[in-house]
């Protein structure tokens, strides 16, 4: 579908502000039609033609829709029934997808049995987004079942999904052989794509095991745009660099199969150069060009007011080049050059105005007054609108001006005079005429003073980080203003993005000093000041030198690569001004990020080297090196590091630590280190070899355990007693040899539980839940082994042994306390004694009744009386009742404000007194009873004293005080308030 836009009498010819552009149109949509936009801007406004093809479209037309879009289409599927598959269990299968008419492409996923439930895609199966088929590369039991393959199609926000017909697949059942790969998914020959897109290599192969994938470009490095594994290969937009051969690999334990094809990178056309909007005088000459890259590379064909135009008179086509000689007004039009190729077209559209003018000075006058400085140079253009060009004469009042030594007219008729003196000053007149008129215009020129530079700025030396001020002064005609500006090697100086380096010394006209605060080394260089008016400058020089720490050097190289020691070079870098007297190495590890400094041969390098041994390394580590510089004025930027480098192996140097053991089953002895750290390992295969001997002996024993992770060894036999002290060592061992031996160290074998159980064990209750029991130890000897301490095994009368708690203690205390016990209960009791391998006999068992839990009821009716410095509290008497343990007196806890630490008071009776400071204003007070089974619910009050009204001492044994209030059983806090009415 094309659209052409045209306009008549103009100002200027149309121009596309908006284009059809390519629409596919779903099938079924509820639209029933499609708009292609098309929209030109143009004055006068422009008319507008539409077609199909080479058809012209007529504008009152309806568009039906699919007349001028593609339409989306996916039929149904085939009704036919499709073959069952039967196959031995462990071979590949493939299920053929066979998609129904579609537009444009199909996404495809495979249906197991019945619908939701898909087939994940992993690296046993595999569903081809090319063709839809199904690939399975080893089949399983779990493979029975019915599949359907099911195609989607996007268009926009509308999707539509249709599948096929199921076919069975039945497994003959037989003991699964191994087989070498077999690739059956296997991407084209030759894969074409354009740039920017995504290009998808498909390779997937049968074979047991399942075959892994790889990828690899044959005549080129691995692209970082490459997206994914296995089966498919992605290249996120493409480019020309992607063109090559490609190979995918399937390899598992039986072999490899291989399948290689190329990429081949296409390109819509786009443009590289391009004609623009020109105006042109009648009778000259144009040439214009369209350039365009792409691949295929393509054509270029030119249009005039949208028909072909092709070579003519005056008029040469050749490709992308256009040429008119002598102009005439009828070439003025559109053109458009048109490049295209099997990919794409695309328009290029300039306006061509072929103007015919008599000279017109109204837009471009000559000055009207024009300031020069004495001794100067001025130039004054004379550019009139004229087509075709005017020629140009210029007079000084009635002189005819003609080239000489100081008065040049250029060829597009410019006047410049040279070495101005006051004689120059005066009216100056171009004429300029062609065959369609004539015109002049006049300017004045008035000599000024010239500007000058008194005081110029001198060349210096500073450190980094010092300030330094450039001075500038000039003179100047004082009519005129006076600016000063710098530059730095011939940049102009940005004052409001030097980061306050740079800034103006003084604000006087005629003084243009520049301030220079903490110079860096960017600021190295030569400085110019120039002194300007609008009609000439002055400008000086000078040259800044500022000194610093040495620049980084280049180009670090490792060589001579040996276990402990690397050979290091590299190019000096930058002096910065002052002479480089030493260098450093540094390093970094796998095993940090960190850069270290290194030692080195010799131990200080001088400034003048560029090559040093860095020696004391860790042999089978990886490094990274580089270099820095210093002088006296500090050490500089360091190089970019080397490339990695992988010290040489050699045999360990250090024994394996943390050497010891001890414990396990009987008949055991268990060797235990720290497992060497990657640092100390020195080479790949590293193992440990372990060796012991019973304390006496004189033969060694030795066992070799591999892998440097390991951190024990086991050794088992019959005839080790329990507890026999071995004499053990330990050294490393890697692919160069064995490392030193370790210190000897006394490992005891499997100890043995203990023979022998306390006894007099005597279990006494405490309160209602808790008890003390104490026994008479087992004695060391009838230990084998280290006594870790006893366990005590308790249990409720009626209930089984097996079910008992147990309470450890740790070392050789005789005495336990044991909480979380049942009030008013019968326990059993025995004691055990326990080392690393476990527990002995248990001693007899002895009885213990728990006391009866204290009395649940918090005391009541609790009043308090002031007197003097004294508080009287009194609370009713607490009676046990029969199932609680008997109340042998009461505790307080009396607590001058919240902040404050508690005082504890014991009564035997149901009052107390308590002392008070003489500024008692308030306090809380819990109380609750104790006895036998411990203590009982607390009661709490919060006791006020009345402030600004004297109190009155009573006798408060008939009654409550009349500032005392009644504590309830479940209360937790009442605040007594003393009323001034009671009172």
């Amino acid at each position: 579908v094309w659209c052409q836009a045209q306009s008549g009498s103009r100002s200027y010819g149309p121009v596309f502000e908006e284009q059809p552009s390519h629409t596919l149109f779903p099938e079924g949509s509820a639209e029933e039609k499609v708009t292609l936009a098309c929209r030109a801007r143009a004055n006068p406004p422009a008319t507008y033609r539409r077609g199909r093809g080479s058809t012209e479209i007529p504008p009152a037309v309806f568009f039906p829709s699919g007349f001028d879009s593609a339409c989306s289409v996916l039929q149904e599927f085939s009704a036919e029934e499709r073959d069952p598959v039967k196959i031995t269990e462990g071979w590949g299968v493939m299920f053929t997808c066979s998609p129904p008419p579609h537009y444009p492409g199909l996404s495809y996923r495979w249906l197991l049995n019945e619908f939701p439930n898909f087939i994940p895609a992993d690296g046993r199966r595999f569903i081809s987004q090319t063709t839809g088929n199904l690939y399975i590369a080893k089949t399983e039991a779990s493979d029975l079942g019915n599949y359907s393959c099911f195609a989607t199609s996007h268009i926009d926000f509308i999707t539509k999904s249709v599948f096929s017909k199921f076919s069975r697949l039945s497994l003959a059942a037989e003991d699964a052989r191994q087989f070498p790969p077999s690739i059956k998914a296997r991407f084209p020959a030759d894969t074409y794509a354009l740039t920017g897109q995504v290009v998808t290599l498909e390779c997937f192969a049968f074979g047991n095991p399942v075959p892994r994938i790889k990828w690899r470009k044959l005549d080129g490095p691995q692209s970082s745009k490459w997206i994914g594994s296995e089966p498919l290969l992605q290249i996120q937009h493409a480019g020309f660099e992607d063109e090559g051969t490609y190979e995918c690999e399937a390899e598992n334990a039986k072999g490899r199969d291989t399948h290689q094809g190329r990429i081949i990178i296409h390109a819509q056309p786009d443009w590289l150069d391009v004609i623009s909007d020109t105006e042109a005088d009648i009778g000259s000459d144009l040439r214009w060009s369209c350039v365009a890259s792409g691949k295929p590379r393509p054509t270029v064909r030119w249009l005039r007011d949208g028909l072909p135009l092709t070579s003519q008179n005056r008029i040469e086509v050749r490709g992308g080049e256009l040429r008119f000689s002598k102009l005439v007004q009828e070439d003025s039009g559109m053109y458009q050059c048109v490049a295209e190729n099997k990919h794409g077209t695309i328009y290029a559209s300039a306006e061509l105005t072929v103007q015919a003018l008599a000279p017109d000075f109204r837009l471009n006058p000559v000055k009207r007054l024009i300031p020069a400085a004495r001794s100067g140079k001025v130039i004054i253009p004379c550019q009139p609108r004229a087509a075709p060009k005017a020629t140009v004469l210029w007079t000084k009042g009635t002189e005819l001006l003609v080239n000489s030594s100081r008065v040049t007219i250029t060829a597009d008729g410019t006047l410049i005079l040279q070495n101005i003196s006051k004689s120059d000053e005066g009216k100056y007149t171009c004429f300029a005429e062609n065959p369609l008129g004539k015109a002049n215009s006049t300017g004045i020129l008035s000599v000024r003073d010239a500007t000058k530079i008194t005081l110029a700025p001198s060349s210096a030396d500073i450190n980094v980080g010092e300030n330094l001020t450039l001075q500038c002064h000039a003179s100047h005609d004082p009519t005129m203003d006076l600016t000063f500006t710098w530059s730095l090697d011939d940049f102009p100086i940005d004052f409001d993005k030097s980061e306050g380096h740079y800034r103006r010394a003084s604000a006087k006209e005629a003084i243009g000093d520049l301030s220079i605060s903490n110079a860096q080394l960017r600021h190295s260089g030569r400085y110019t000041c120039t002194a300007q008016t609008v009609v000439d400058s002055a400008s000086e020089s000078a040259t800044l030198t500022v000194r610093g720490p040495p620049g980084p050097p280049g180009g670090v190289v490792v060589r001579d690569i040996g276990d402990t020691s690397v050979q290091l070079s590299w190019s000096r870098g930058f002096d910065n001004h002052s002479p480089i007297a030493r260098y450093l190495i540094e390093a970094r590890t796998l095993l940090s990020s960190q850069w270290k400094q290194m030692r080195t041969n010799p131990v200080n390098i001088e400034g003048n080297a560029e090559t040093a041994q860095v020696v004391n390394l860790i042999p089978w580590m990886d490094y990274e090196f580089r270099v820095l510089a210093s002088n006296i004025l500090g050490i500089g930027e360091p190089s970019l590091p080397s490339s990695k480098i992988r010290t040489k192996e050699a045999a360990p140097t250090v024994a394996p630590s943390g050497l010891g053991g001890g414990g396990g089953a009987p008949n055991e002895l268990i060797i235990t280190w720290t497992p060497t750290l990657r640092d100390y390992q020195n080479g790949d295969g590293f193992g440990y070899i372990v060796s012991f001997r019973r304390k006496g002996s004189q033969a060694w024993l030795r066992a070799q355990v591999p892998h440097a992770e390991s951190l024990h060894f086991v050794y088992r036999n019959e005839s080790i007693a329990p507890y026999t002290p071995f004499e053990v060592k330990i050294k490393a061992y890697n692919r160069k040899g064995e490392g030193p031996e370790s210190l000897t160290a006394i490992v005891y074998s499997a100890e043995e539980e203990p023979k022998a159980a306390p006894y007099r064990v005597i279990a006494k209750s405490v309160l209602s839940s808790e008890m003390d029991v104490s026994w008479e130890p087992v004695e060391q000897g009838e230990v084998t082994g280290v006594l870790l301490g006893y366990e005590i095994r308790y249990w409720k009368d009626g209930d089984k042994e097996e079910a008992a708690d147990r309470v450890r203690t740790a070392g050789l205390v005789t005495s336990a306390h044991v909480t979380g016990l049942n009030p008013n209960t019968i326990y059993h009791v025995s004691v055990r004694a326990y080392n690393r391998a476990g527990t002995g006999p248990p001693s007899p068992s002895t009885n213990v009744t728990t006391t009866r839990p204290p009395p649940k009821r918090p005391p009541g009716n609790i009043s308090w009386s002031f007197s003097g410095s004294t508080v009287s509290i009194k609370w009713d008497p607490v009676v046990a009742k029969a199932d609680e343990s008997a109340v042998t007196g009461y505790k307080m806890l009396y607590r001058q404000d919240s902040h404050s630490a508690p005082t504890l008071y014991l009564a035997s009776k149901s009052q107390i007194d308590i002392p008070i400071p003489e500024d008692f204003t308030h306090a809380f007070v819990q109380i609750r009873v104790t006895g036998p089974g411990g203590d009982g619910t607390p009661a709490e009050v919060h006791i006020l004293r009345n402030s600004g009204t004297s109190m009155m001492v009573e006798d408060s044994g008939t009654r409550p005080a009349p500032h005392a209030v009644v504590i309830t059983a479940n209360s937790l806090l009442l605040v007594a308030l003393i009323s001034s009415l009671e009172l």
